[in-house]
């Protein structure tokens, strides 16, 4: 590689960081937009889920399944309109480690469990296999767009810059 075409990929990532910040934000509000969303309607279910990992009292779980939901649906509108965009990718981040770490714990252990990532989770039928793997380097993945927006959280197109009466698209200082 020469020094040009090195110099070329220098120049062009403080232009391409913006919009993959912005892919980023959106990916991750479609996923807790989805996981929430697909969590609402039955509580109790969600509840189930979260008790069927086995690491707390059964009414804590139960409370944790029921407000998982909420705050998932909180983050996906944050990131959706990239308000708080920092905060939120910190907060998406910690509950991403908590996923992965809930779910290696079930691994670890035995249990035979659908995750509820994605719907109402809980214990998995006779014959049925968990796909810990998956879920895991799935979350991993989610983790690193919520790593991202940690270290650059404006994007355009976002009530963070709007309000901070910035430009559409980063300078290169910055």
């Amino acid at each position: 590689m020469t020094v040009t075409a090195a110099s070329t990929r220098a120049a062009r990532w403080p232009a391409i960081r913006p919009w993959l910040g912005t892919a980023a934000r959106l990916g991750l509000a479609a996923v807790w937009l989805v996981a929430g969303g697909a969590k609402v309607d039955d509580l109790a279910a969600s509840g189930r889920a979260v008790n069927a990992y086995q690491v707390m009292p059964y009414d804590v779980a139960t409370v944790i399944g029921a407000a998982l939901p909420f705050l998932e649906l909180a983050l996906g509108v944050l990131l959706l309109i990239g308000l708080a965009t920092r905060l939120a990718a910190g907060v998406s981040a910690a509950l991403l480690v908590v996923f992965i770490t809930g779910i290696a714990s079930a691994w670890s252990r035995g249990l035979a469990i659908d995750c509820g990532c994605f719907g109402s989770g809980g214990q998995l039928a006779a014959g049925q296999a968990p796909s810990y793997l998956p879920e895991i380097l799935r979350d991993l993945g989610f983790l690193v767009l919520a790593g991202f927006l940690l270290s650059w959280p404006r994007t355009p197109v976002s009530m963070d810059g709007w309000l901070a009466g910035e430009p559409p698209v980063e300078d290169e200082d910055e």
